[in-house]
């Protein structure tokens, strides 16, 4: 099989985006140095390659496309900012914290009641434009995020995963192909990490499993303990951070679809459905 010359990677105007593809296109050049690799907006025409980041990418994809290739994750966590603050619990009673995502805003009224949180709206400049202009005390943004645009100064910590559980495939991008394209699959194969795959899928199998809308305050995330076993934690909750679940197990990485379910399990068994968003 003779593999591409020339590669199209969709990409999308805004800033993370665009790293996010001239962040893979500038990996596939290092590999393969004749490469030609052309990134075109995804309003603009027809691609080889979409690069998504894995928590945008649908649970289940359209007919006719296959995901390829799962990276290497960077930083799950989320990360606090903040201009006048070194953590979360340094910020005064009825200080603003700014969530973009359900997620973590249930954690973070969970474990900081004394806290206002407000909606981030846009993109990750404009949050921290918003932050400067002191419309926030503090907000809370993904760590690779910030890592990937070059701003990794602004961080003052990063919640650890207990503090903040992360959403299913926090921290790791997606390469999605057409399912007729074999000669994509290889070419972009070394780029594949079998370990964060397999987190990932548990991860997603969780979520898929659960079936709840993006609106539902859910985390899940995976870890590897050795060569062979994952470690699994995910939750559901409230969006005012009232009620949570969580469930952990541990289980092969060879059936890490089924440790992801098992967990969703777990947590349908004590009541979890009654959490959940329903889809519209």
């Amino acid at each position: 099989m003779s593999l591409p010359d020339r590669l199209v990677i969709a990409t999308q105007e805004f800033a993370l985006a665009s790293w996010q593809a001239r962040h893979i296109a500038a990996r596939l050049q290092a590999r393969y140095p004749g490469l030609r690799i052309d990134l075109l907006d995804v309003s603009g025409g027809s691609a080889d390659v979409a690069v998504h980041a894995m928590t945008d990418m649908p649970m289940r994809l359209p007919d006719g496309f296959v995901l390829a290739v799962v990276t290497e994750r960077e930083d799950p966590r989320d990360a606090f900012v903040s201009n006048r603050h070194a953590t979360l619990a340094d910020l005064p009673p009825a200080a603003v914290v700014g969530i973009s995502d359900p997620r973590c805003e249930a954690q973070i009224r969970a474990a900081f009641p004394h806290l206002r949180v407000a909606p981030l709206l846009g993109d990750v400049h404009t949050h921290l434009a918003e932050l400067d202009d002191g419309q926030y005390d503090a907000i809370i943004l993904a760590a690779a995020s910030l890592k990937g645009l070059g701003l990794a100064e602004r961080i003052r910590t990063c919640l650890s995963t207990d503090e903040c559980l992360p959403a299913p495939g926090q921290g790791a991008l997606g390469l999605v192909i057409p399912a007729d394209r074999p000669e994509l699959a290889v070419l972009l194969a070394p780029l594949n990490h079998a370990e964060t795959a397999d987190c990932v899928a548990a991860e997603r199998a969780m979520s898929l499993r659960l079936d709840a809308s993006c609106e539902t305050p859910l985390g899940g995330f995976a870890e590897v303990l050795d060569e062979y076993f994952l470690r699994m934690r995910g939750f559901v909750a409230r969006p005012d951070g009232s009620e949570m679940l969580r469930a952990e197990s541990n289980g092969s990485r060879a059936a890490a679809v089924g440790l992801g379910r098992q967990v969703a399990d777990l947590m349908l068994t004590e009541g979890a459905r009654a959490l959940l968003i329903p889809k519209v």
